[in-house]
């Protein structure tokens, strides 16, 4: 896989494994980041892990497929190992036989996973930029919060396709290039709203 070729919108799970590796919380965190070409240890500092670690998980995904080697770099004394993800979302097929209320769990369950890891890692990444805007002043940092209406299945499908769309082009633009000066993160999370007691609207 050259880095630089794009890269699948959806890839249609060839295998229950591949499924069942979607559903780990860490390995689903990995091949988001992996849209865009990454070492273990570049990976480590985007996820606060230890490289050994992640080394472990890349393993177990590109033997089921999802991830790929796309090179390999020099950095002082080692060689890396660059890594991508196959794609950006994944399909589970009906050939599988598993029943649609279980395979609509399985992604609800993988994505709310998913969520909760990426909330507490922006909460811990703010209140370390809050230390740091106690000792150099201020931070730039922005916040964006509205709500959505997508009252069934397919406004939520053309909802999400308008969206990748919309990022896809704006990323091409402002995507960092392997530098850390001027480095931003940028996360969108959709969900249903709550009501007070905790109930879905």
């Amino acid at each position: 896989m050259n880095p630089l070729d794009p890269i699948a919108d959806v890839y249609r799970l060839e295998n229950p494994e591949q499924a069942l590796a979607l559903l780990n919380p860490m390995r689903a965190e990995i091949l988001q980041l992996l849209a865009e070409p990454a070492s273990a240890s570049e990976l480590g500092r985007q996820m606060n892990e230890k490289a050994q670690k992640l080394n472990y998980h890349l393993k177990s995904l590109e033997k089921v497929g999802l991830i790929r080697r796309c090179g390999s770099r020099q950095v002082k004394n080692l060689i890396e190992v660059l890594y991508r993800a196959v794609a950006r979302s994944y399909v589970i097929p009906d050939s599988f036989g598993w029943s649609e209320d279980l395979t609509q769990r399985m992604k609800d369950q993988g994505a709310l996973r998913q969520l909760v890891n990426v909330s507490e890692r922006i909460r811990t990444d703010a209140l370390r930029l809050m230390e740091v805007s106690d000792e150099e002043g201020e931070v730039p940092s922005a916040v964006l919060e509205t709500d959505l209406h997508l009252p069934d299945e397919r406004t939520r499908e053309r909802f999400l396709a308008d969206y990748a769309d919309a990022v896809r082009t704006v990323v091409r633009k402002y995507q960092a290039q392997g530098s850390a000066e001027g480095g931003f993160k940028a996360i969108l999370a959709v969900y249903p709203q709550l009501e007070q007691g905790g109930g879905k609207r």
